[in-house]
This record gives structure tokens, C-alpha cells and sequence, in this order.
């Protein structure tokens, strides 16, 4: 494995989280140890054919207090939240560091669902009039990173992409390009995004997208197994904090790991369908292997997308073996646990794979009752494994096909 004096690996030095198991990095690293289903019924979706969800435990008031609260929407709230965590994980001091040199860089996938929502609701009901005069600014897809911007005096480069459910590892990429180009020497990068809306569940079970496993929620997510039947919605935002490696060594902190590589690509094939034979997936998580200097046999660990739907455990599967060969590095598939947060898993996810590195232990997949046989994984099940993992890839992958696969080494 790469280990060069003029690596271009840059430093993870600072976690933060807001998810279905914990609203804070470490409770939500606790929550997929434990291997405990989230998804509950859920109330917001009554009435629904799929009225289940994975919720997160956040008290927007309780924790940002009750201006904010009223200002932002939920996807931003749960951004600032983890951005606010990680920084202060990382041991860094706003009041100190030269904010020109501090980027933000964010990714969501539909943005604020939730809000448009009831604005909807109030001009359907003829009453316009009730509209804040806020509504559209809270809304708006680039809020999420602007607001961290504001929250922490972040004045660099400050940024909102969206690549469907690989919007959060693709910011998380980005955002290393930008300290590995010198634009900046921190940022702060991730996802956020709540899918817990009655539109999503109705648009998404419209395509047969979703579980309707009602009379088991908490069993409804389970990629790879072979009675799969889709995936349940979630919500959360994962945020990690990137310096360049000298920059933290100045400030004496010891990273989490290294964000070493990133690689992207499109499938160029279908607006929802992965590409069947795992085409794209399969060229981005070269991408990122080559970009990192590190071989297939380097990779210890693979923090799956695994949607639990059909068609993209099965690609993502062919994918891996494309590149791995028959025997992939052991597996584990975090929505099992937390249900997909659309945009916001990349991130969540990232932040999973720097404490694999931490910890030497990879979180159990809960629900594998019995593997596709069309699928020949290692996929971590029943309990965490204690392994030595020298790096890691995790994949994130969406619609309209766009592909991005991030790749961390130990400290």
C-alpha cells in the first residue's frame, strides 16, 4: 500500500452525524454496531400504501435553539448540526482560522421536499397568503452549505451539488480536490437530506422503488438478501472535516484517516436503471483506487451502497467483481440499519468508513436472512467483525446514473 512522503492524501481530522440511530457521530457509530433496524411506522406517512420510514432522533430546537429552528428547514438543519459537530471534533477554533482558507462544500439530492410540501398544501387550500415570505430561500438546494457558511464564518469557496443519491460522496470528493489544489486548507463536506415525505413515499412506491413490507418494518431493508423487495426512506447528514495533512500536523492533530482517493463516472444508461453489468460503478471505483495509488488487494473493507432494491444490489455486485475478482473484501450495507437518506448517505457513509479505519471493526448488515444466490459477497452479518483493515472503498450511487466511489486509508 501507498505510503509516500508527497501523498496527496488528505487528513479526515473531524466527525459529524445526524442519523436514524443517533443524532450526534458517535451514537450513530454506536446505533450500526448494534446492527438494530430503524425503520418504524412512521405518522407523517399515514395512510400511504408504504407508511413506514427510518426517522432520525433530532431536536432541531434542542440543538440549534428555537431561532434557527424556525429559519431552517430539516435537511439544513441536520447539515449545520454535523457540521457544528465536526468541527468542533476536529479541534478547531472559528474564532482563529483564517475563514478565507475554510470551503464548504454540501450535497442533497431533492433538497427541501418537505417544504415545498406545505406551500403547496396552503396555495392548494387558497391561502397564498399564508406563504412565508421565507419559504423560497429556505428551500433552495444550496441553503444547506450557505447556512453552514453563515453558522460557522466558513468564507472560502462554499458549494451545492446534487448527483442523486451520490450527491454526498460526490461532495465529499469535490471537496478534497479543493484542498489537494490549494483553494483552501479546510472543508468542511458531506450530505444531508429528508426523505420522509408523502410525495417521496407515493413518487418512489409509483416505481415500485420502495419496501412494502408493512407488517415488518424494521425487517423491510435488506440488501443483498434474496427477498429483497426495495428500500425504506430515511433521513440524515454526514459531515467530515478535510485539511491538508501538513495543516493538521501543524495544529498536532492525529486524523481519523485519509481521504486518499475519489473517482466518478456515468452509466450513461437509463434515467433510474443502474447499468445491469455494474459498468459505471465499476469504472468509478477504479477511478478512485487509481487516484488513491492503491490496488485491489490494498482494499480491506467495501462500505456498500446497497439500496436493498433488486436491480442495484445485483449491479453493484458485478461491479465489485469486476474489480475485485471472485473474492471481494468483506461488505457491509449501512441501510440496513438506517434506511436510505438519498443525498445524505455519501456522507453518512464517509463518515462510517473513517471509523472503520479508527476502530478496526466493520458494522454488521441486519436482515441478510439469506444471500441472493445470484450474489457471492462477504457481507458482515448478525454481529460486528474485528479485522485489520488498512483501507477502504465506499460507493454511492444515482440516478440518472451517476457514480462515485470514495477511497480512505489508516492514519
Amino acid at each position: 500500500m501507498r505510503r509516500t512522503a508527497d501523498s496527496r492524501d488528505v487528513a479526515v481530522t473531524g466527525l459529524g452525524a445526524v442519523t436514524p440511530a443517533g443524532p450526534t457521530a458517535p451514537e450513530t457509530w454506536a446505533g450500526l454496531l448494534s446492527g438494530i433496524p430503524r425503520a418504524v411506522p412512521d405518522p407523517l406517512l399515514a395512510g400511504l400504501a408504504v407508511d413506514f420510514s427510518c426517522p432520525a432522533p433530532f431536536d432541531v430546537s434542542a440543538r440549534l435553539g428555537p431561532r434557527l429552528a424556525a429559519r431552517l428547514d430539516r435537511y439544513t438543519s441536520m447539515a449545520v448540526s454535523a457540521a457544528r459537530e465536526a468541527v468542533a471534533d476536529a479541534r478547531l477554533d472559528t474564532s482563529q482560522w483564517d475563514s478565507s482558507r475554510v470551503a464548504v462544500v454540501i450535497g442533497t439530492a431533492s433538497a427541501s421536499a418537505e417544504h415545498h410540501e406545505r406551500v403547496y398544501a396552503l396555495m392548494a387550500a387558497g391561502t397564498p397568503e399564508k406563504v412565508s415570505p421565507m419559504a423560497l430561500m429556505r428551500s433552495m438546494p444550496n441553503m444547506s452549505a450557505g447556512e453552514i457558511g453563515i453558522d460557522l464564518g466558513a468564507r472560502g469557496p462554499n458549494l451545492s451539488v446534487s448527483t442523486a443519491c451520490a450527491s454526498g460522496a460526490t461532495a465529499v470528493g469535490l471537496g478534497c480536490g479543493l484542498v489537494r489544489s490549494g483553494a483552501c486548507d479546510i472543508a468542511i463536506v458531506g450530505g444531508s437530506e429528508s426523505m420522509r415525505t408523502r410525495s417521496a413515499a407515493v413518487c418512489f412506491h409509483q416505481m415500485r422503488a420502495l419496501s412494502t413490507r408493512r407488517s415488518d418494518p424494521s425487517a423491510a431493508s435488506r440488501p443483498f438478501d434474496a427477498g429483497r423487495d426495495g428500500f425504506v426512506l430515511g433521513e440524515g447528514a454526514g459531515v467530515l472535516v478535510l485539511e491538508r495533512a501538513a495543516h493538521a500536523g501543524a495544529r498536532g492533530v492525529s486524523p481519523y484517516a485519509y481521504l486518499a482517493g475519489y473517482g466518478a463516472s456515468c452509466d450513461a444508461h437509463h434515467m433510474t436503471a443502474p447499468h445491469p453489468g455494474g459498468r459505471g460503478a465499476a469504472e468509478a471505483l477504479r477511478s478512485a483506487l487509481a487516484d488513491a495509488g492503491l490496488a485491489p488487494a490494498d482494499i480491506g473493507h467495501v462500505n456498500a451502497h446497497g439500496t436493498s432494491t433488486r436491480a442495484n444490489d445485483l449491479a453493484e455486485y458485478r461491479a465489485l467483481r469486476a474489480v475485485f475478482g471472485e473474492k471481494a473484501p468483506p461488505v457491509t450495507a449501512l441501510k440496513a440499519v438506517l434506511g436510505h437518506a438519498a443525498g445524505g448517505s455519501g456522507g453518512i457513509q464517509a463518515v462510517c468508513a473513517a471509523l472503520v479505519l479508527r476502530h478496526q471493526i466493520i458494522p454488521p448488515t441486519p436482515n441478510l436472512v439469506a444471500l441472493d444466490p445470484a450474489i457471492h459477497l462477504d457481507v458482515v452479518t448478525a454481529a460486528p467483525r474485528r479485522t485489520a483493515v488498512g483501507a477502504v472503498v465506499s460507493n454511492s450511487f444515482g440516478f440518472g446514473g451517476q457514480n462515485a466511489v470514495l477511497a480512505f486509508r489508516a492514519a
